[in-house]
């Protein structure tokens, strides 16, 4: 690995690397949006990468690297090897345009990535520094994409017309033209498959299901935090080894169970499993958060004359709020996007959850982009809500497992 503690070889290395990572993203960018093929070349993009960063560690000046990597992206481009490969229906003046600005998003992380890399020897750190900073680009561009291009391509989806998803799949184009016919899926969700309904069924389940959690896991966890009793160190390692079972061991037993006493096909059967799928998971969250608090405020209210349960009122729960909306988010998002048990215990349209209605729509007789609709319609309140409450919840988990 010695011979690469040299400026020249380390930086036309990682800009070889950075440039044909970029043209990949570019190209599938481009792809995605415009519905047209953009195929990343190697040899373009090698070339591209290993110019711009030899000049980059020869002269550290973000304008020269960027006016080479301009220049060296339009050059390759005009004798047929280009970073990228643009399909018949782009125009002369977008594949200059688009050269521009792929020779732009290789060029300038490479002013960051190559920063004070020297030109001759180089140390380890100077080396290992640069290498960090290039897998840390690639890391976020890696995961942002294998996180969006999903949710992308379900989005589009849902805005497709039956003719257009039979003329080419993989077309994820837009035709702003048709304005507010994009949204016909979602219109037709809401007046005919009634997703309106099961939009609501998910929703007031998931609030009972947080309720119920907080009502009995609140007490639980604080007794197994606070109180000395016999058994309590068992049944606080018994806790996580209940929810480590897997559901679908218990599916079969709960379906004959709920069978037998007539709650299958009810959304009163579904209130009262949920629970039991969350308080467990529950419970080892608050404890942890219940022995972070300070004993010694708890025991001046004791001193104070308020009872055990005046204390826990008054003291505990205020000081645990951040823990308690991280655990009822949680307890949310779990509930929302339960299938196995909504799938199997209701039969009846008019009693599905959000999961089960999705579940309903996967069939040859209807369209596909109104599976991804209500994929869509699933997916985006949750995210609003998670994203909204994040704080909360990052707050409540990371004392939680401190302390736990």
């Amino acid at each position: 690995m010695k011979f690469l503690y040299k400026g020249y070889l380390t930086g036309p290395i990682i800009g070889a690397l950075w440039a044909v990572v970029m043209a990949v993203t570019l190209g599938v960018a481009i792809s995605f949006a415009t519905g047209e093929a953009a195929r990343p070349a190697l040899w373009g993009a090698l070339i591209l990468g290993v110019l711009t960063g030899l000049v980059h560690v020869w002269r550290a000046n973000r304008w020269l690297s960027l006016g080479v990597a301009v220049v060296v992206a339009l050059g390759v481009s005009a004798i047929g090897l280009g970073a990228l490969q643009f399909g018949a229906g782009f125009a002369p003046g977008s594949r200059v345009a688009l050269s521009i600005v792929l020779a732009g998003i290789v060029a300038m992380p490479l002013n960051t990535i190559l920063k004070d890399l020297p030109f001759g020897a180089t140390n380890r750190h100077e080396f290992e520094a640069a290498v960090i900073r290039f897998l840390t680009g690639f890391g976020y561009l890696f995961f942002t994409a294998i996180v969006i291009i999903p949710f992308y391509v379900m989005v589009m989806t849902s805005m497709k017309s039956q003719q257009q998803l039979m003329l080419n799949p993989l077309d994820f184009s837009l035709e702003l033209s048709k304005g507010w016919h994009l949204f016909d899926s979602y219109y037709e969700l809401m007046t005919k498959f009634h997703f309106g309904r099961y939009l609501w069924t998910s929703f007031y389940v998931s609030v009972l299901t947080v309720a119920l959690t907080l009502l009995f896991s609140v007490p639980g966890a604080y007794a197994v935090a606070r109180l000395r009793f016999s058994g309590r160190k068992v049944f606080s390692r018994g806790i996580l080894l209940i929810y480590m079972v897997p559901m679908i061991v218990l599916a079969l037993p709960i379906y004959i169970a709920y069978s037998m006493v007539g709650l299958r096909n009810s959304v009163f059967g579904i209130v009262m499993i949920y629970p039991v799928t969350t308080i467990p998971v529950a419970l080892y969250m608050l404890q942890g958060y219940f022995r972070g608090l300070p004993v010694e405020v708890e025991e001046a209210g004791l001193m104070d004359g308020l009872s055990r349960l005046k204390v826990i009122w008054k003291i505990t729960l205020p000081l645990a709020l951040p823990a308690l909306a991280s655990v009822g988010l949680y307890v949310f998002m779990i509930a929302w996007n339960e299938f196995l048990l909504a799938f199997m215990l209701l039969d009846d349209p008019s009693k599905f959850t959000l999961t089960r209605g999705i579940a309903s729509l996967n069939s040859s007789e209807i369209p596909r982009q109104h599976l991804m609709a209500g994929a869509v319609i699933a997916t985006v309140p949750i995210m609003a809500l998670f994203l909204g409450l994040e704080r909360f919840m990052t707050r409540g988990l990371t004392a939680g497992a401190v302390k736990g």
